[in-house]
């Protein structure tokens, strides 16, 4: 057998809430009237949320007024539009009316470039940045220092070329060279470089070059008191050798003079040479020059052009050969 049903016992209805049909019921246990507002307190009992407070009602402490009503003791009043305070204007909105400048923010329009279009520095500074310092004038004045010498020094040089280059003129046109005969051009037949070990015969004497023996005169400044071999002699003067010859009746002194030239000298070498026309004679391989003095600065000339670069055999050398006189 089951156990009895309790009494059905009726839920009281939501409080503000009127019963829809019947008596009223009497109060259930456990279940409390709901709490009555005392007199002006917000919203009539059952009013749906937000409804606004009442004209001629004060707020309740701790609740702010509502939109349209006077303001209550001790809030602020909101503003209705504007600038909130703390916020900086947003960049292309303007200031707000009834708010000032923010602290910390410059000026609208302050520091925008009104340079011309293309050159991009700002007409105004931003406050605070050093400015660049202006032009030193020594840098001008140094600039044109260095360039007025940078003139002189060219002009310099160039004076120094010129009076080099006539300086050197000078003194080739101080030297009389009209003796000067080239081989190479007039009878470069009698130029022919072979060894030979047989009687040399030569067209000019003494000889500037042709057929020659194979051991060559040593002419390393080397100075003959007697006469040399031809053929010894010609075979220096295909390595570069400049040979000095001078007549028997040269006096010691004038002799002395030649020496000097030749004394230490590679590529030089002096010898008397009986029978020849001129009293001093100069020979390279292919040019001849005929003088009378060894005063004449035609023999330095000519030594200047022909000792090593007349050489057939550039780079051969000059000692180890024959040191023997022909007599």
């Amino acid at each position: 057998m089951g156990h009895p049903e309790p009494p059905y016992q009726q839920q009281p209805a939501a409080p503000g809430t009127p019963p829809t049909s019947g008596p009223p019921l009497p109060p259930q246990p456990g279940y409390g009237q709901p709490p009555v507002p005392p007199p002006g307190y917000g919203p009539p009992p059952g009013s749906p949320p937000g409804y606004p407070q009442q004209p001629g009602q004060a707020a309740q402490p701790g609740y702010p007024g509502q939109s349209g009503y006077p303001q209550q003791p001790g809030y602020p009043q909101q503003p209705e539009h504007g600038q909130q305070p703390g916020y900086p204007t947003q960049p292309g909105y303007p200031q707000q009316p009834e708010h000032g400048q923010q602290p910390g923010y410059p000026p609208a329009g302050y520091g925008q470039p009104a340079a011309a279009p293309g050159y991009g520095q700002p007409a105004q500074p931003y406050p605070g940045h050093p400015q660049p310092p202006p032009p030193a004038k020594g840098r001008r004045t140094g600039l044109i220092i260095a360039l007025v010498g940078g003139g002189l020094a060219l002009v310099l040089l160039a004076a120094c070329g010129i009076g080099g280059f006539l300086w050197y003129q000078q003194r080739e046109d101080g030297a009389d060279m009209s003796a000067l005969v080239n081989y190479r051009e007039t009878t470069p037949e009698a130029l022919s470089p072979d060894h030979t070990d047989g009687l040399i015969t030569y067209p000019m004497s003494p000889p500037a070059g042709g057929p020659h023996y194979v051991r060559w005169q040593n002419c390393n400044g080397d100075v003959y008191p007697a006469p040399i071999t031809n053929g010894n002699a010609v075979h220096s003067l295909e390595h570069g050798a400049v040979w000095i010859t001078y007549r028997l009746e040269l006096s010691t002194p004038e002799v002395e003079k030649l020496a000097e030239r030749v004394t230490g000298q590679e590529y030089m070498m002096l010898s008397p040479y009986p029978g020849q026309t001129p009293r001093i004679s100069l020979q390279a391989w292919g040019y001849q020059l005929a003088v009378e003095s060894p005063d004449d600065p035609a023999i330095d000339e000519f030594i200047r052009r022909y000792r090593i670069t007349a050489s057939l055999e550039p780079g051969a050398p000059c000692g180890g050969g024959i040191t023997s006189t022909a007599r």
